[in-house]
């Protein structure tokens, strides 16, 4: 097996193991920005499913990226990422999905298959960042580099009760 394969194999056994991880605290706010990333994908699946319009969720969406899935973007590629460093080949994945899932946001045309899109991939990247990339910051950030999240990432205060239009929920216009 190459080291490409065995790579890619390793991944996919790191990602199936399903048992709760220990978050170093530094990291804790953002794997619970990863929960309401989750949470979104939840809420796309049940628009789709109770054959919401497009463009309900899509308005979420759009509010929802601006808000909290962009500047946690930047928070990951400013103060986790830089741990493992640019040339890490997790590091490209993480950064190359980011910019995926920015134009899938950001797609004008064809909205339900974007949402569909969104909905998959967001799920995989954040599994892909809490089970393989976090672990492997966790394995080899200095105290130091800990330290410095801490102070330089303030969790995202996440709520979207003010939110009219709760599609997940029902038909309702």
């Amino acid at each position: 097996m190459d080291l490409q394969k065995r790579r890619i194999w390793n991944e996919r056994k790191v990602m199936e193991k399903k048992k709760p991880i220990k978050r170093h605290e530094a990291l804790k706010p953002l794997s619970r920005e990863h929960h309401h990333g989750l949470l979104l994908c939840w809420k796309i699946r049940q628009g789709i499913k109770l054959e919401v319009a497009p463009e309900r969720m899509k308005s979420y969406t759009d509010w929802f990226k601006k808000q909290y899935l962009y500047p946690h973007f930047e928070a990951e590629e400013e103060y986790v990422f830089p741990v493992l460093g640019d040339e890490n080949q997790l590091i490209k994945k993480a950064l190359a999905e980011h910019r995926r899932l920015k134009r899938l946001f950001n797609q004008k045309s064809e909205v339900l298959k974007a949402l569909s899109l969104i909905e998959e991939e967001l799920d995989s990247h954040i599994r892909f960042e809490e089970r393989v990339v976090f672990n492997e910051v966790q394995q080899i950030a200095s105290p130091e580099e800990f330290e410095d999240i801490e102070q330089k990432h303030h969790a995202i205060a996440f709520s979207d009760d003010n939110w009219e239009d709760h599609f997940w929920n029902s038909k309702k216009i």
